[in-house]
C-alpha cells in the first residue's frame, strides 16, 4: 500500500516540477503576488536528526522511504548546518534569520521575546493563512533548574556529571508502530488542518511541523537511571535498521582528547567504558526513532497528495541539530562536529529542481528569508541569511546571477551547558575551523572534512596559515572574545540571581543538582570552587549591537 501511494505521489510531484516558480508571477524579487497564485509551504522540523543520513552512506543504514522521495523530487542540501547545536538558540536563529549573537540567546531558556516578529507573523500580514503545530521552542526550551546551573557555572573549574549514562528501550512489539504517542498525535493534528482548514482556503497557507523526535526520551526523575537519556524505540521501526551496517566510531583516547571534548565527555558521562554491542544498540535505537520521524513526515506528503495540494505546496524538511549517537565519545548534541551541528534539508514543490544535490554550505538562518522569498516578500536588510531558491533551481540561479548570492561560510555557535567555554565554528566547503573562549585560552580546532570526514585529526598547529586566515575571517564575522566575555558575565549575573531566590537553602539546593552523586563526596570543595569563581574579576558588560 505504501509503495503504490509513493508511486502516486511521484506522479503528481512530477507535475510539479513543470508549476510556476515562486516569485515568477510577481514584478521581480520580493514582488507581492496575487494571493491565489502564491504556493503554500508546509515546513516539518524534527528534534536531533543527523543531518547525513539523508544521503549516501547515511542513508544506507535506515530505511527513510519519504526523505528519499524528497530527494528524489526536489533539492537535498547535502552541507546544511544549525547556527546553534541545542533547541532553543538554533530555533530563535531559524525563526528570526539572525545569528546566535544577535539574537543573544545562549541556552536553552533565552531565547527571543514572545513578541519577536517572525517570519510566519510577516508571511501573514502579506495574505497567508498560518498554522503551527508541535514543538516551538525559540523563546524558551525544555530545560530544569539544573540545566540553569549547569550552563552558568560551565566556567567554574570542575568536573560534576550532568547527565546520566546513556540508555537504550525496546518496545518488543513488531507492530508498534506509534511509540513516540505525542508527536503522532501533533501530526494528526496537522493532517486534519489540512483536510478540514487549509483544503477549504481561497488564500494560500504556510503550515508548521514541529517534532520531538529522533530526540532521546527524557531521563528518569528518580530509581537507578536518574538523570540519563532513553534512546526508546520498538521491534517494528529497529527492523527498518540494517545492524550490519551500523558503524562503531572510533574515540581517542581520553588522554589524547580535547580539553573541551574531555569536559563535554565527562559531564555528558560518557568517560567511562561502553561494550562494542552497547554502542551499536544505542546508534540502532537513534536510526530507528529517526525511522519513525520519517513516518511522520509522509503522513504530512500523503495528506497532501490525497487532498491534490502537492502540486500547489513548497514542502522544507529540517532539524533543529543532530545527535552524536556515541560518536567522539558523546551523545546528544551541544558540539561542533557533524553528527551534531550536520541537519537535514530537504525542499521540493512548483519550481524547485528535482533530484539535485547542493554541496553549498547553507544553515538554518537561511529559513525566514527563503520563506520570504517563496511568498515574493521583500527581504529584510539585517538578516544573518540568504535565500535558498537561487541554489534550488536553475530559474533562480540565472535571476539572481552576481547579486544575493550564500557566501561561503557559515556560522554556527554555543554558548550552553555540558561545554565550559564558548564555541565557534566557521565551516568552508573543504574546512571546519572551531575557536573557543577568547581565542587564545583554548587551543583551536582544524579539520579537513574532505579527507578527514570523521573530525578525528586536529590540523591547526600543523597548518597555521589556514588557521590564521580562518580565525581572521570567524573575528570579520563576529567578535568572538567580546560575545564570550558577555556571554561570561551573564552567566555570573544569573547565577548569583538564583542564588540570592534561594536563601539560605542554597547548600541543600545546589548539592542535590542533577550532579548530587558527585558533589555530594565532596560538598564544601564545589561550593568552595563557585564562590571563588564569583569573586574573580570579570570585564564589565557591554552591548551587542555592533557585533
Amino acid at each position: 500500500m505504501l509503495l503504490l501511494l509513493l508511486l502516486c505521489v511521484s506522479v503528481v510531484a512530477a507535475s510539479a516540477l513543470a508549476a510556476p516558480a515562486p516569485g515568477t508571477s510577481g514584478k521581480g524579487r520580493g514582488a507581492a503576488r496575487e494571493r491565489p497564485d502564491a504556493p503554500n509551504v508546509v515546513l516539518v522540523v524534527s528534534d536531533s536528526f543527523d543531518g547525513r543520513l539523508t544521503f549516501y552512506p547515511g542513508s544506507q543504514v535506515v530505511k527513510l522511504p519519504f526523505i528519499n522521495f524528497m530527494k528524489a523530487h526536489g533539492t537535498s542540501f547535502l552541507n546544511a548546518y544549525t547556527n546553534s547545536p541545542i533547541c532553543c538558540p538554533s530555533r530563535a536563529a531559524m525563526w528570526s534569520g539572525l545569528f546566535t549573537h544577535l539574537t543573544e540567546s545562549w541556552n536553552n531558556f533565552k531565547g527571543l521575546d514572545p513578541n519577536y516578529t517572525t517570519w510566519m507573523d510577516i508571511m501573514e500580514k502579506h495574505g497567508y493563512k498560518t498554522q503551527k503545530f508541535g514543538k516551538l521552542d525559540y523563546t524558551s526550551g525544555h530545560h530544569s533548574i539544573s540545566n540553569r546551573v549547569e550552563a552558568w557555572t560551565r566556567d567554574v573549574p570542575f568536573l560534576l556529571r550532568q547527565e546520566g549514562r546513556p540508555m537504550v528501550n525496546l518496545i518488543p512489539n513488531k507492530t508498534k508502530g506509534r511509540v513516540m504517542e505525542r508527536d503522532w498525535e501533533t501530526t494528526d493534528t496537522a493532517v486534519n488542518w489540512l483536510r478540514k482548514e487549509a483544503v477549504n482556503h481561497t488564500q494560500p497557507f504556510v503550515l508548521y511541523l514541529g517534532l520531538n523526535l529522533p530526540h532521546p526520551y527524557p531521563s528518569p526523575s528518580s530509581g537507578e537511571n536518574f538523570g540519563s537519556s532513553t534512546f526508546h524505540t520498538s521491534l517494528y521501526w529497529l527492523k527498518k535498521v540494517s545492524y550490519d551496517a551500523i558503524k562503531i566510531p572510533n574515540w581517542s583516547p581520553l588522554s589524547e582528547m580535547h580539553p573541551i571534548d574531555y569536559y563535554s565527555s565527562y559531564t555528558k558521562n560518557c568517560t567511562g567504558k561502553f561494550t562494542e554491542r552497547e554502542i551499536k544498540n544505542i546508534r540502532a535505537f537513534y536510526y530507528s526513532m529517526c525511522a519513525e520521524t520519517d513516518a511522520m513526515l509522509g503522513e504530512i506528503i500523503l495528506a497532501l497528495r490525497q487532498l491534490d495540494l502537492l502540486e500547489k505546496t513548497i514542502v522544507i524538511y529540517t532539524s533543529d541539530h543532530g545527535e552524536l549517537a556515541m560518536e567522539h565519545r558523546q551523545f546528544y548534541k551541544m558540539s561542533m562536529y557533524e553528527a551534531s551541528a550536520h541537519v537535514p534539508l530537504l525542499i521540493m514543490g512548483p519550481g524547485i529542481e528535482a533530484n539535485l544535490q547542493v554541496s553549498d554550505v547553507v544553515s538554518l538562518v537561511d529559513i525566514y528569508p527563503t520563506m520570504l522569498d517563496i511568498a515574493g516578500i521583500p527581504l529584510p536588510q539585517n538578516l544573518s541569511g540568504y535565500s535558498l531558491l537561487p541554489l534550488s533551481s536553475e530559474m533562480f540561479e540565472n535571476k539572481y546571477k552576481l547579486k544575493n548570492l550564500h557566501p561561503p561560510w557559515i556560522l554556527s555557535e554555543f554558548h550552553g551547558c555540558n561545554v565550559n567555554a564558548s564555541t565557534y565554528m566557521l565551516r568552508t566547503n573543504q574546512w571546519k575551523y572551531i575557536a573557543y573562549s577568547d581565542g587564545a585560552s583554548v587551543s583551536p580546532q582544524l579539520f579537513d572534512i574532505s579527507s578527514d570526514p570523521d573530525e578525528l585529526t586536529n590540523i591547526a598547529t600543523k597548518f597555521p596559515k589556514i588557521t590564521y586566515s580562518l580565525d581572521q575571517k570567524l573575528r570579520s564575522i563576529i567578535n568572538y572574545p567580546k560575545v564570550s566575555a558577555s556571554v561570561h558575565q551573564y552567566n555570573k549575573e544569573q547565577f548569583i540571581k538564583w542564588k540570592q531566590s534561594v536563601g539560605q537553602n542554597y547548600s541543600n539546593v545546589i548539592a542535590n543538582l542533577r550532579w548530587h552523586q558527585d558533589w555530594l563526596k565532596e560538598p564544601r570543595k564545589y561550593e568552595s570552587a563557585i564562590d571563588q569563581w564569583l569573586k574573580t574579576h570579570t570585564p564589565a558588560k557591554t552591548g551587542l549591537a555592533q557585533w
